[in-house]
C-alpha cells in the first residue's frame, strides 16, 4: 500500500471512529422537558394536591437542592418541612438559604392553590433554621380566584447575555411595587454596583478555593444526562447554559474529581468575571431581621419578584457568594450603605431573548411521606 493511500484510510478510519465514538456516548443535555414522571404514583394523592405540590416544587435553591419535604396528614392537610440531608453546610451553615428557598416553595404553593380553587392555611412550627417541620398548611375550598401558574413553569434563571441597559423607570416601578422597604436597585451608574461587581468576584474566588465549598458544589454537579435524570436535582449543564461540543466534553470526561483541579476553578472564576460586566445593576432584598418567619417571607418576595421578569424581559441571577463569604459579608453593610440584614444580591437586566425552562426536578413522590395519624 502506498504511503498517501494509508494516510487517506488511516484518517478516514479515525473519523468514522470519531463519528461511531459521537453517536454512541452521552450526547445530549438532559433537560426539564425531558423529565418523564415513571415513578409509581402508591400514594393516595388527589390529583390537584399533585399538581400543587409539583408547581410548589419549582421554585428556586441553592444548587437546585430542592431542600423541602412535604409530610401528608391527609387530604389538603400537610407539613412542609426541611430536609437536612440536602442542606449545603459549607456555603450556608446556618440554614439561612434552606429557609428562603422553603419561603419560595409556599409562595409558589400559595399561588396554584388558589389557580385550584383553594386558600392556604399556613401555621408556623419552627422556631430555629434548623427544625424539621416548618409550616403546617391546611387547604381550604374557596371561590375561585385566578392565578396564571404558567408563570411558575416558565420561571428560568438566565445568567449569560445580559444588556447593560439601566432598567427603565416603568419596569423598576412595576417590579418594586409595594416592595421598595426591601428591594433595592442599584444601577450600574453608582458606586455601588462597581463595589458589588469587585466583591462578587472577590468572594467567588475566596469560595472556588475552598475545598469544602468546592468538594460541596461537586456534589450537586450533574454533569452526566443519566445522572440528571436519575437525581432529578443538582445543576445540569443545560442549567449552567453549557451547550454544544463543550458540553459533551464534559457530559462524557468529566467527574466530581475535576470540580477540585485548579483549572475548573479558574475557569469559573473567568466565568464570574465575565458575568458581572453584563447587568443593568444589582437587586437586593433586604430583611427586618433574620427569624425563621422573616426569612420565609423574605424567600415569598423573591419568588414574586422572579414570576413577574419574563413578561418585561428582565433576568435576574442569584448570586450571593458575598453573603456566604465572611470576609465579604462583614464589609457589606457599610460598603453599599444599607442597614437592614441583606439576603439576597441579584443581578439583573434586560435579554433579547427568554427560553424554556431547563432546571430539573423530582417527581411529588420523590419528596413526600405519608404518615398515619
Amino acid at each position: 500500500m502506498k504511503r498517501r493511500q494509508f494516510f487517506v484510510m488511516a484518517g478516514a478510519t479515525l473519523v468514522v471512529a470519531g463519528v461511531v465514538y459521537y453517536l454512541t456516548t452521552d450526547k445530549r443535555n438532559f433537560i426539564r422537558s425531558d423529565e418523564k414522571d415513571d415513578s409509581p404514583h402508591i400514594l393516595p394523592l388527589h390529583e390537584d394536591e399533585r399538581k400543587i405540590l409539583y408547581l410548589a416544587s419549582l421554585a428556586p435553591s441553592g444548587h437546585n437542592t430542592q431542600p423541602w419535604l412535604v409530610k401528608y396528614i391527609e387530604p389538603y392537610h400537610w407539613i412542609i418541612g426541611n430536609d437536612k440531608s440536602r442542606w449545603l453546610p459549607a456555603v450556608d451553615p446556618t440554614q439561612r438559604e434552606t429557609m428562603l428557598s422553603i419561603g419560595a416553595f409556599l409562595q409558589n404553593l400559595e399561588y396554584a392553590a388558589t389557580k385550584a380553587g383553594y386558600t392556604c392555611d399556613f401555621n408556623l412550627l419552627a422556631t430555629t433554621n434548623q427544625d424539621e417541620n416548618i409550616v403546617e398548611v391546611k387547604l381550604k375550598k374557596a371561590k375561585y380566584r385566578s392565578f396564571d401558574t404558567k408563570k411558575i413553569l416558565l420561571r428560568k434563571t438566565i445568567r449569560s447575555n445580559y444588556l447593560n441597559d439601566v432598567l427603565r423607570k416603568d419596569d423598576l416601578a412595576y417590579l418594586l411595587n409595594h416592595e421598595t422597604d426591601f428591594i433595592h436597585y442599584l444601577p450600574n451608574s453608582s458606586k455601588e454596583h462597581q463595589w458589588l461587581n469587585e466583591q462578587t468576584i472577590e468572594a467567588n474566588k475566596i469560595q472556588a478555593y475552598r475545598d469544602d465549598a468546592e468538594a460541596e458544589l461537586a456534589n450537586w454537579i450533574r454533569f452526566s444526562s443519566l445522572d440528571a435524570k436519575s437525581y432529578g436535582d443538582g445543576l445540569t449543564l443545560a442549567s449552567m447554559e453549557i451547550e454544544g461540543i463543550p458540553a459533551w466534553y464534559l457530559r462524557n470526561f468529566y467527574g466530581k474529581k475535576d470540580v477540585m483541579k485548579n483549572s475548573f476553578r479558574e475557569q469559573s472564576i473567568d466565568k464570574v468575571k465575565k458575568q458581572v460586566m453584563q447587568s443593568a445593576g444589582w437587586l437586593l432584598i433586604t430583611s427586618k431581621d433574620d427569624s425563621v418567619a422573616t426569612l420565609l417571607e423574605t424567600g415569598k418576595r423573591m419568588q414574586r419578584l422572579l414570576l413577574k421578569i419574563r413578561e418585561r424581559y428582565i433576568a435576574i441571577h442569584p448570586m450571593t457568594q458575598i453573603l456566604e463569604e465572611p470576609a465579604t459579608q462583614q464589609i457589606l453593610h457599610q460598603s453599599i450603605g444599607i442597614n437592614e440584614p441583606v439576603q439576597f444580591i441579584l443581578r439583573t437586566g434586560y435579554v433579547k431573548n427568554y427560553l424554556q425552562p431547563v432546571s430539573i426536578r423530582r417527581p411529588v413522590e420523590k419528596f413526600l411521606q405519608f404518615t398515619y395519624r
